[in-house]
């Protein structure tokens, strides 16, 4: 089987689907490889690379992606404008394996169903012991939560550790970091490590012994309902809750200099934590990170993609963080793609497997129907 990869065309992004590290080790199981001609350079790899490790690389993306039997790419595939309809470009019956954020991207699923193309989203892996070197959404996650501290750090006007110098002692700053999940703890860890102090709170209590874990302190509501969805998800609160939450966010935002917001429900969607008058009440000079940007943003003050300055504090809400550092984002997502296709790999073949955990989690579309139940739903009421 040929698996190709093609170059990432959205706005910003940088990172490359398959790296030749692990271009090495698909090769060796017995595939054949293909890459679209400089794919890798905004990420460091370089096509004397690839072809160094046994892959081919070549500059016709259509008739690359045309000769795929597994398309693997970073993004959901180009659907056009500007000439770029890398679904038509797909045989019937060929394999996708990426992020395709289904939710997000509505039109992608319904021109990769009407191709009949076998569509998986790795970003929907169910969150078990067994998935986790497959997991994307966790490895970019990561990436997304040590990067966000170091845009504070470096919007912030002060220092973030204690120090103590000749003209007397600095404070510590004071973070708090909103979601516990791995893009939380990640930041509670990079703002621990550059010396501040570190407040935490999560809907899901069961996370505090993670959060000290990792250096920080946890401050958070009991709740009259579970906020646990399943597979290391948070869900949507009570109305009752909500609003204690929102009273205990008022209160701790203004007590702090740094807020990391990295709340996304499912992993897609991003709640809106802070209001308006929750930045008005925080202290001139501080800043927020606002890491659920590409869910729509956490705080109702936010504008994706830019930073903004309201009564004194700074708004950041960066797109797709994980492709700021394209090598090692390139390397993780990589490998948790290898990982998936060598698990499901049989004399030198990718097994289609519907009753296995993992690809019925994963499967998006097939034989021209959209699969995943959240996305048809979502598909119908678009189209009611």
């Amino acid at each position: 089987m040929r698996i190709v990869v093609p170059r990432e065309t959205a706005p910003g992004e940088q990172r490359v689907a398959l790296v030749p590290e692990s271009c090495k080790k698909l090769i060796r199981v017995g595939y054949e490889i293909a890459i679209e001609a400089g794919a890798g350079n905004a990420a460091g790899f370089t096509d004397l690379a690839y072809r160094d490790a046994g892959a081919a690389t070549e500059s016709d993306p259509a008739a690359l992606i045309a000769s795929g039997d597994l398309v693997l790419k970073v993004n959901a595939p180009a659907t056009g404008p500007g000439g770029r309809h890398e679904v038509s470009w797909m045989r019937p019956g060929v394999i996708y394996l990426g992020s395709l954020m289904p939710l997000r991207n509505l039109d992608a699923v319904r021109a990769l169903a009407a191709r009949k193309v076998t569509a998986f989203s790795t970003d929907a892996i169910p969150r078990t012991t067994r998935a986790q070197a497959m997991d994307t959404l966790s490895s970019m996650a990561n990436i997304a939560g040590y990067k966000g501290v170091l845009l504070a750090a470096v919007e912030f006007n002060r220092y973030f550790p204690m120090l103590m110098t000749a003209a007397g002692m600095v404070a510590p700053a004071r973070v708090f970091v909103i979601g516990a999940g791995v893009a939380g703890l990640q930041a509670i860890a990079t703002a621990r490590r550059l010396g501040a102090t570190v407040l935490a709170t999560d809907v899901r209590p069961e996370v505090k012994e993670q959060i000290e874990s990792v250096g920080g302190k946890y401050v958070g509501i009991e709740l009259k309902q579970s906020a646990a969805a399943g597979g290391g998800y948070a869900a949507e609160l009570s109305p009752e809750d909500r609003q204690r939450q929102s009273q205990l966010l008022v209160e701790e935002c203004a007590k702090v200099d740094v807020v990391i917001t990295t709340a996304l429900i499912g992993g897609v969607f991003a709640p809106r934590l802070i209001t308006a008058e929750t930045v008005r009440s925080m202290k001139p000079g501080s800043i927020i990170v606002d890491l659920g940007a590409d869910g729509g943003g956490n705080c109702e003050l936010s504008k994706p993609g830019e930073t903004v300055h309201v009564n004194g504090v700074a708004i950041l809400a960066p797109l797709n963080v994980a492709a700021t550092m394209p090598f090692h984002a390139s390397l993780l997502f990589s490998r948790n793609l290898t990982a998936f296709v060598e698990a499901f790999t049989k004399d030198k073949a990718f097994q289609l497997d519907r009753t296995d955990d993992i690809q019925q989690g994963a499967l998006v579309t097939h034989g021209g129907e959209v699969t995943h139940a959240r996305t048809r739903d979502a598909l119908q009421k678009v189209n009611a």
